[in-house]
């Protein structure tokens, strides 16, 4: 990664922190009250030693200086806790903003868009490398300005003591940032490395778990494992490559800073030999000047040093910024654009397509042209072999894939309606029920929270959920687990489809809603959804022609244009495609 990349990317971190500001400024006010006390602190054990040592003042005489002592102490140790639960604040809001525009980001994108990686390499991007900029803004932040600050306040408080102690840390400090960016300048890259590496990683192994009879059934385990171990191993050795750019630089910063109090102490240790009678203003080098400035010397380094340990969650920031800026800021043909216009309120819609192309979030064409219209209340049946654009054309619908040429709701280009005034009409029923919430009822109610108890009742009477809701041991309000685990697929398809029933629309979109029913779940939920479409638009697609009579339209596509249109008897007379197929499923029965 060049230079200039790497700068774009810390300009695009700090820009995420804007919103936030008032914690980095608490959490440097905090930080710098502590280096006055650190001083304070410098200052006091300074005078308490010089009066013991060579003042010989009784130890009662100064109590007082140790009970200051104690005092700064404690301080310091509360404004140490109070800075880092407000570098927590600061870190947890800014990922909190950034998860919600990349989660926004996604649920623009949608899914066809997002099954294009696998569903590992998102969970990286949304938990672990939005996780790792925690460091870069509760501690490098902050330690950026007080890197400058304190030692600031440090060399106020020594040149009017000695100007060559002054002088011996003024010019020893800019060797430890001029080497920690060299050893420094590595560790984006091995960072972004890391990140990919862990996004391969992840993802792999996901998708081998979630194929893992497969694997079973096709003896592939043994070169499935070996094949994960060596992308772990891969996976190992970059991380210790990052670990030890991580420790070099911290190697080469405690070098330096041990050169410079060695420098500072020799230049002492002279002075009181009578050797060096130089830097104190004409004054002798008093016992008091010598230990205030090698109390301070460490603390004079110690931001720097910080700073140096923090640079690592630096490059660690930019390494995961690069693929999450990439990803929120990239201008593609994934999506038509947020449309601004509201569908207005109506009984009932009209679709019209006119030169219809359906593009892939990649610009590929995937179905047209496509010339139809739906009227209301009509129920459409779309058939064809797999490929043939079926699916495309109802994830256009959703306002999921971007088009080409016109498509217009209610005579409103869908690219010019609001995604939410938009989808508030429609209901979708695809192949694989989603039931992301914890319980039965609360899956039900998630098209509709608002919905009253008798329509809930209604709902779960047309999907025959009252059939199985009983057996569960706390009926609706029954954890139903991971992936729906507690539900056989025939049982989640009927959540799916009583969710869909809870919120009457104007169109219904079913997706293959049976593909993987047994017959008498199959037989029920399309019993249910064949009522729920008699009384709204209705676009099916479907391989099981058997059940296509009662539609009012099928229509047959293939290699993206639909080829074939009528109701079923007209077409299984015609000896078209229609036909073919029926013939060949007749014959596979």
């Amino acid at each position: 990664m060049n230079k200039v990349r790497q700068r774009e990317l810390t300009r695009w971190l700090k820009s995420q922190g804007i919103l936030a500001q008032r914690w980095l400024r608490i959490s440097t006010l905090l930080g710098l009250l502590s280096g006055l006390l650190i001083i304070a602190q410098a200052w006091l054990l300074a005078t308490l030693l010089h009066s013991l040592i060579i003042e010989n003042i009784p130890r009662n005489e100064l109590i007082n200086y140790f009970l200051l002592i104690v005092v700064t102490i404690v301080l310091r140790a509360v404004l140490a806790w109070f800075r880092e639960r407000v570098g927590f604040m600061y870190g947890a809001a800014i990922r909190q903003h950034i998860r919600r525009q990349v989660l926004n980001r996604l649920e623009q994108l949608g899914p066809a868009w997002i099954q294009g990686k696998p569903a590992g390499s998102w969970a990286t991007m949304i938990v672990e490398q939005i996780e790792d900029m925690q460091d870069f803004y509760s501690r490098y932040q902050p330690q950026m300005m007080l890197a400058v600050m304190i030692p600031l306040l440090i060399l106020a408080a020594v040149f009017p003591i000695n100007w060559t102690a002054g002088l011996i840390l003024f010019a020893t400090a800019p060797l430890i940032p001029m080497f920690m960016a060299l050893v420094g300048m590595g560790a984006a890259d091995a960072n972004r490395r890391n990140f990919i590496a862990l996004a391969r990683l992840s993802g792999n192994f996901l998708d081998r778990l979630k194929g893992l009879e497969t694997l079973r059934l096709f003896h592939r385990a043994e070169a499935e494992t070996e094949q994960i171990a060596q992308a772990s191993e891969d996976f190992r050795s970059r991380t210790m490559d990052v670990l030890k750019l991580a420790f070099l630089s911290s190697a080469v910063l405690e070098f330096f800073a041990s050169v410079s109090i060695a420098v500072a102490a020799v230049y002492f240790g002279f002075s009181y030999l009578g050797e060096l009678n130089f830097g104190s203003y004409g004054l002798p080098v008093t016992l008091f000047a010598g230990f205030l400035v090698l109390i301070l010397a460490p603390e004079f380094f110690q931001p720097l040093r910080d700073l140096g340990t923090y640079y690592h969650a630096k490059a660690q920031a930019i390494g995961a910024a690069e693929s999450l800026q990439t990803f929120l800021q990239s201008e593609s043909t994934q999506s038509n654009g947020e449309g601004t216009q509201d569908l207005a309120e109506c009984d009932q819609i009209t679709i019209k397509a006119t030169d219809l192309y359906i593009l892939s979030p990649q610009g590929k064409s995937l179905a047209g042209p496509l010339n139809f219209i739906l009227t209301p209340n009509q129920r459409i049946a779309i058939v064809g072999h797999s490929g043939a654009g079926k699916s495309s054309l109802l994830n256009l619908l959703l306002g999921f894939l971007p088009y080409q040429g016109s498509i217009t709701i209610n005579d409103i280009e869908l690219s010019s309606l609001r995604p939410a005034s938009w989808r508030a009409n429609l209901s979708w029923v695809g192949q694989n029920p989603h039931l992301p919430e914890q319980t039965l009822r609360g899956n039900i109610l998630l098209s509709n929270p608002q919905a009253s108890d008798e329509a809930l009742k209604l709902a779960i009477q047309r999907a025959y959920i009252d059939e199985f809701v009983t057996q569960l041991p706390d009926g609706l309000d029954t954890i139903i687990g991971d992936q729906a685990a507690r539900l056989s697929v025939g049982q989640a398809q009927r959540v799916a489809v009583a969710r869909a029933l809870l919120s009457p629309c104007h169109l219904l979109l079913l997706d293959e809603p049976t593909a993987s029913l047994d017959a008498n779940s199959e037989r029920l939920v399309m019993s249910a959804l064949n009522e729920a479409s008699s009384h709204q638009t209705t676009l099916l697609v479907t391989h099981r022609l058997e059940d296509l009579e009662g539609y009012d339209q099928i229509w047959v596509m293939d290699k993206g244009e639909i080829i074939e249109r009528g109701d079923f008897m007209t077409l299984n007379q015609s000896g078209g495609t229609f036909a073919t197929l029926m013939s060949n499923r007749n014959a596979e029965v």
